[in-house]
């Protein structure tokens, strides 16, 4: 069980060499800070693409070492990006990481159908907390790649991030389906696709985790709130992932526990065939750091 997000590095091996990230435009100052920590402390050897005299300006400027690192020098923010998905779809890099470029336009890169980055999953954004409150990491999906997911979408985004915490070593994720209540209501599709999720868990239609819901958010991360509403659950109060019924939601308990609870984070896109370093404008440089850090180690 892991406290705190830093208790992460202890899963990579130094045996082994560093995995290859491909930062695409990279005169970013925020993803080139991230990224020299990570360097650094060796999780990841760089290939640095973009406009060569701005990067190196940052580079300069804060007095970084990144000798030895790759440059390709690229003025064209469209054109660093399928550079970028090229290396990592030919096997050339293991990590994709968006730099100063908007987030369609990497997008759209990774879902070329000539040289992107599609398998036939549902890409999905992976959030990971550590939250000073709760007892453990504690993730949360989707809050910003699917808008308003059916039951199908539900299945393929869970299924990406319980394969995720397998690999961490969570043989068994607690998963809780969040709903505004904790009974199936039929005007609310929200509870009836939990209750769906919920069942198709128990049938093994979904594998490698334990499912429960709907459950609201309270009875969800506190065994208190469960025990008080009476529900007899092994996920309630011990959730490892909550899947988000909308992006909506999602995206505010997001900031709510960035902005609120000073909670810290990692995020990634999982359900390509390498992991995505793709974080919001407004994450912090230890957020970027993490986030290397979780693709890593995917």
């Amino acid at each position: 069980m892991f406290k705190h997000l830093s208790d992460l590095q202890k899963l990579i091996d130094p045996a082994k060499p560093p995995k290859k990230l491909a930062l695409a435009v990279s005169q970013d100052i925020f993803s080139l800070n991230a990224l020299h920590k990570a360097y650094q402390a060796g999780f990841v050897q760089p290939v640095l693409i973009g406009d060569r005299e701005e990067t190196f300006h940052i580079i300069n400027e804060k007095g970084y070492d990144f000798d030895g690192v790759t440059f390709i020098e690229e003025k064209s923010p469209e054109k660093c990006v399928e550079i970028a998905v090229r290396m990592v779809n030919e096997g050339e890099a293991d990590i994709l990481m968006k730099g100063k470029v908007p987030t369609p336009v990497l997008l759209k890169g990774v879902l070329n159908k000539e040289w992107g980055l599609r398998t036939g999953q549902l890409l999905s954004h992976f959030a990971y907390f550590e939250v000073a409150t709760y007892h453990k990491l504690i993730a949360v999906t989707d809050v910003a790649m699917n808008i308003a997911p059916n039951l199908k979408d539900k299945i393929g985004i869970l299924n990406n991030s319980v394969k995720y915490l397998n690999t961490l070593g969570i043989e068994k994720p607690k998963v809780a389906v969040l709903g505004a209540i904790e009974m199936v209501n039929e005007s609310m599709q929200a509870t009836t696709d939990a209750a769906l999720l919920s069942k198709m868990n128990q049938r093994d239609q979904i594998k490698n985790c334990l499912v429960d819901g709907p459950l609201a958010f309270d009875n969800a991360v506190s065994f208190e709130s469960a025990h008080h509403k009476n529900i007899k659950s092994e996920v309630a109060g011990d959730t490892d992932l909550l899947l988000m019924p909308d992006i909506e939601v999602g995206n505010v308990l997001y900031k709510s526990l960035v902005f609120f609870a000073n909670a810290k984070v990692a995020s990634v896109i999982l359900g390509a065939s390498a992991p995505i370093v793709l974080t919001s404008r407004s994450d912090s440089e230890e957020s970027k750091f993490n986030s290397i850090l979780l693709a890593a180690l995917a």
